[in-house]
This record gives structure tokens, C-alpha cells and sequence, in this order.
């Protein structure tokens, strides 16, 4: 029988501590705690660590990027039109928004975004970000607040939102340059979550329209065209945060069940699975380029709405170190 050396070239190496700058795959003996060790990728073993804190606390924010490029933008109190971008480790102001407001959505990188509709009365204003300033572009056929949305600055949708009781079951997608007005979702719902682009993506949960906020696990998948009902979240939920770009890998963090939740779930296309959670319990806002580089930072944990705003950055990790079993 072929042992380790003979299949990979090479023997394990045995270290007295565990290695840094590790790569997926990587494995070694760790002679003092006498253990074989390997680094692993995957959500069932993803972890949340702190990261830099906000310059100012804020909630119903816009967001968006990565957790190494991140943006975050308006919010409360306020309405505030502050942007601070994120380089993985600590949060810079930049140049503000045009018009302050709250429960706008936020889409794209923190070089090319848009931020679309918000609350103040409901709004139908879309700005632009180069990477340096705000420009107001195209509005919305549909003034509301509190959509869903995903893509990218060029090629974006949009879906749900409203002013409570009256929801929308509105979608409008964005070419790059205007809104035109696509097929509906199934269910009218706001305060929602979305993962994807323009030609596969998923609105998740949100608040529905029977009594004010009710939390619903709802999933619609969006297959470029229209709108077909899946597999429901775990906790019935709205205001969260969520990433990915394809409805095979989307993740869905935080939110108000109420109140603030800690509650992680992966979604792998068909059914969400309950990841590890959140280390501080928040409702919050946002939409990152990846499942695997998701953030969140700032909040509020609703008890009572407005109040316990935290400047706190958690960043998810897909790997981790295990000790390996053997016998």
C-alpha cells in the first residue's frame, strides 16, 4: 500500500506550532499537542472574526464589495449621507452621498456601486459610485424603500419594498442606464434580502404584508426572466444581510426575527442550512459580491428599534484548521 510520501512526493511535515499563512489543503503534525492538522474550505466549517470598527455607528445603511473591499453608505440616525470604505482592516470616509436617506439599496463593488430608492418619504433616486464621488443617475419607475436587490452598477434588478402596511411586488432591472420595469415577484414583501445577478439570483425573506413587519422565510429564485417560489429559510426573518452572485451559494446573515438575530444560513440551490453565527445579534443591511467574502458592520439589535448601534466589522471565513482523526 502507497503511503503519504509515495502518493504526494513528499512527507508531512511535523512542526511545534501551527503554521501561518495557511493554504487550503495544507496539513502538518503539531509535536506539541501531539496532533495531525489540515486546513479546510467549506461553509459547514465558515467562521465570523472581528474586523475594523466604523468611524460612525450607524443602521439602515446601504452596502456593498467585499470584505477586503467593502462600502458602506446613508443610514440612521440622520437621514445620513456618510461613505466609508473598508480595506479589510479598517474603515476610511470618502466622498457622501447627494442625498442622505435610509433603506436604500446598495449593489455592486466599493469602486462601481449603486444605491437605489430609500425612506424619507419613499424615494426613487439611483446614485452612481466611481470609487471617488456619488452621481445622481436614472430614477426608479417605482418610488419605495426597503427592496431587495443584486448585480452589479451595470446590470442590476431590483425587487419588492414599499411603505408599510402596502407593499410591492414591483422588479425593475437596470441596464447601465435607466430602469425598465420586468416580471413580478410572487409575493409582495419588503425589508428583503437578494444574491445573484440580473439572469440567476433569489430574493430571501423579508416582511410581508399581513400586520406591519410580519417576518417571513420566504425564497424566490429569479431565473433572468421571472420568479419561482424555493426552499424557505430556517428563521423567518427581514432586514438582513446577504451574499453571494449565484443562487447555488448564498448567504444570509443577521436580521430581526425580533429582535436582533445572530443566525447564519447557507443556501447550496435547493435548501438553507444553518452555518455558525454572528457573534453580536443585529439587524442590518447589505449586499456582497461573494458567499465566501461577506461582512457586516454596524446595526442595531431592535430592542428598542434605534438603540444598541454597534461600530462593530464581522468578517466570514469559508476555511478553518481541524485536526485530522485517524485510526
Amino acid at each position: 500500500m502507497a503511503d503519504y510520501k509515495g502518493i504526494k512526493g513528499f512527507t508531512i511535515p511535523s512542526v511545534s506550532s501551527d503554521p501561518d499563512n495557511l493554504i487550503t489543503g495544507q496539513i502538518w503534525y503539531n509535536s506539541t499537542s501531539a496532533t495531525l492538522k489540515g486546513r479546510v474550505e467549506g461553509f459547514s466549517v465558515g467562521t465570523w472574526s472581528s474586523g475594523g470598527a466604523l468611524n460612525a455607528a450607524r443602521s439602515h445603511n446601504g452596502a456593498c464589495g467585499t470584505k477586503s473591499a467593502g462600502l458602506y453608505f446613508g443610514g440612521s440616525p440622520g437621514p445620513m449621507a456618510l461613505t466609508e470604505t473598508y480595506d479589510g482592516s479598517s474603515w476610511t470616509e470618502v466622498g457622501d452621498l447627494n442625498t442622505g436617506r435610509i433603506f436604500g439599496s446598495g449593489i455592486g463593488t466599493n469602486t462601481a456601486a449603486l444605491y437605489v430608492g430609500g425612506e424619507g418619504p419613499p424615494l426613487e433616486k439611483t446614485e452612481t459610485w466611481n470609487g471617488t464621488a456619488w452621481t445622481e443617475v436614472a430614477a426608479l419607475n417605482t418610488a419605495r424603500a426597503k427592496r431587495g436587490g443584486f448585480g452589479v452598477s451595470t446590470s442590476a434588478l431590483v425587487f419588492g419594498g414599499g411603505d408599510y402596511p402596502t407593499l410591492t411586488v414591483d422588479t425593475e432591472q437596470w441596464n447601465g442606464t435607466s430602469w425598465s420595469e420586468v416580471n413580478n415577484l410572487n409575493v409582495a414583501i419588503g425589508s428583503t434580502g437578494g444574491a445573484g445577478t440580473t439572469s440567476a439570483g433569489l430574493q430571501i425573506g423579508g416582511e410581508g404584508e399581513t400586520g406591519s413587519g410580519t417576518k417571513t422565510a420566504l425564497t424566490e429564485d429569479w431565473n433572468g426572466t421571472s420568479w419561482t417560489e424555493t426552499g424557505d429559510l430556517n428563521t423567518a426573518r427581514g432586514e438582513m444581510v446577504s451574499a453571494g452572485s449565484s443562487p447555488s451559494s448564498a448567504l444570509a446573515y443577521g436580521g430581526n426575527a425580533p429582535p436582533g438575530v445572530a443566525v447564519t444560513e447557507h443556501f447550496n440551490g435547493t435548501s438553507w442550512t444553518e452555518v455558525a453565527d454572528l457573534a453580536t445579534a443585529r439587524r442590518a443591511f447589505g449586499n456582497f459580491q461573494a458567499a465566501s467574502t461577506a461582512m457586516i458592520a454596524g446595526g442595531n439589535d431592535n430592542s428598542p428599534p434605534g438603540s444598541n448601534i454597534p461600530t462593530a466589522t464581522e468578517e466570514w471565513s469559508n476555511e478553518a484548521t481541524v485536526t485530522v482523526t485517524t485510526s
